[in-house]
């Protein structure tokens, strides 16, 4: 009779407890929902306000008695000038950001590449710590911060260079200086990212490979960075998106010059997108002030064509690898073998 009563108070108990779980999993499923609400709404009409204010430069006449001032549509894809009365393209523009990112990328993804391998297999502990802790404190350093290192350390660099090759430049103000400043902020995003993705990689395929013969810097270099691969490209995906929508650092040490017909020139003043929009806004008005407007516009798109782009890349790269990597350290045990045969 008493276990009865006990197991029935026992059941009861466990009823409770599991119905207190399915309030709390009910609430915490509610404030998810809420705050993903939140975020959503957000960026929802935050594009729809950029869109609006968008199109109005190519609908809106600002003019005044009878003189009509609005943006040219033919104007704002084929001009080589970007202006803000009406007649600016942003053609070179997008060309100019482009290439800064680009020259950025070149400099940014080995470094943090072989940085991220560095701390996730080869570091010692203590070191790690040390590394991994100095990273994430470059990745919370505010852009203004990362401008005047531009402006003090990468400009003079820069144009001590230019002045070494026989070439001008703004005081070292150009496109250089700006794909320099955005690869070095764009690298602890990408180190993080990949020190995670490489981290996650199965300890079997390690000694796998190391049982085949294979050395640590043949398995780090064509076994853990293979199999890492997709997280890498999600880091750079993340670093190329802040590349394309820094500002502040940017306009800072770009020069902000307007014309780009001679965007490729390394030594060249230049705008990008983002600087263009920023530059003199506290004095914007009218056309001038719903024209950064389009601008944005354009970035939206660029932003999104990247990373679909590289998404597809990190996608094809994944299933691709699945069925590569066996193959790849057999390879390796392949090699050791001749090299021990020709040895002999």
């Amino acid at each position: 009779m008493e276990n009865n009563i006990e197991l029935t108070i026992s059941e009861k108990s466990l009823n409770n407890r599991n119905k207190r779980k399915i309030i709390i999993d009910k609430i915490l499923h509610l404030l998810l929902f809420f705050l993903i609400l939140i975020c959503s709404s957000i960026i929802i009409v935050s594009v729809i306000f950029i869109l609006i204010k968008g199109i109005q430069p190519f609908l809106t006449n600002y003019g005044s008695e009878g003189e009509y001032i609005h943006q040219s549509i033919v104007s704002f894809f084929t001009n080589s000038r970007w202006t803000y009365d009406g007649n600016g393209g942003v053609i070179f523009l997008i060309l100019t950001t482009l290439y800064v990112v680009l020259l950025s990328l070149i400099v940014s993804i080995p470094t943090s590449i072989f940085t991220a391998l560095f701390i996730a297999k080869i570091a010692p502990k203590p070191l790690k710590l040390i590394i991994r802790s100095a990273v994430d404190l470059l990745s919370s350093i505010p852009s203004v911060i990362y401008g005047l290192f531009g402006m003090g350390i990468i400009c003079p660099m820069v144009n001590n260079i230019a002045m070494a090759m026989g070439m001008q430049t703004f005081g070292g103000k150009s496109i250089l200086s700006a794909a320099l400043v955005i690869a070095i902020m764009s690298i602890p995003t990408i180190t993080t990212l990949s020190v995670s993705a490489i981290g996650a990689v199965q300890q079997d395929l390690i000694n796998g490979s190391l049982a085949l013969g294979a050395s640590k810097t043949q398995t780090n270099m064509k076994i853990v960075l293979k199999d890492a691969k997709s997280g890498i490209v999600a880091g750079i995906i993340l670093g190329v998106g802040r590349s394309l929508g820094e500002a502040t650092a940017v306009q800072m040490v770009i020069g902000n010059n307007s014309n780009g017909l001679e965007f490729y020139n390394l030594f060249n003043a230049g705008s990008t997108i983002a600087s263009s929009m920023l530059t003199g806004i506290g004095e914007a008005s009218g056309i001038g002030y719903d024209v950064r407007f389009s601008l944005g516009i354009v970035l939206m798109f660029i932003i999104i064509i990247t990373n679909v782009v590289l998404t597809s890349i990190k996608n094809y790269n994944k299933d691709k690898t699945k069925n590569g990597l066996v193959k790849r350290i057999l390879s390796l045990f392949k090699k050791k073998e001749v090299k021990a045969y020709e040895d002999k």
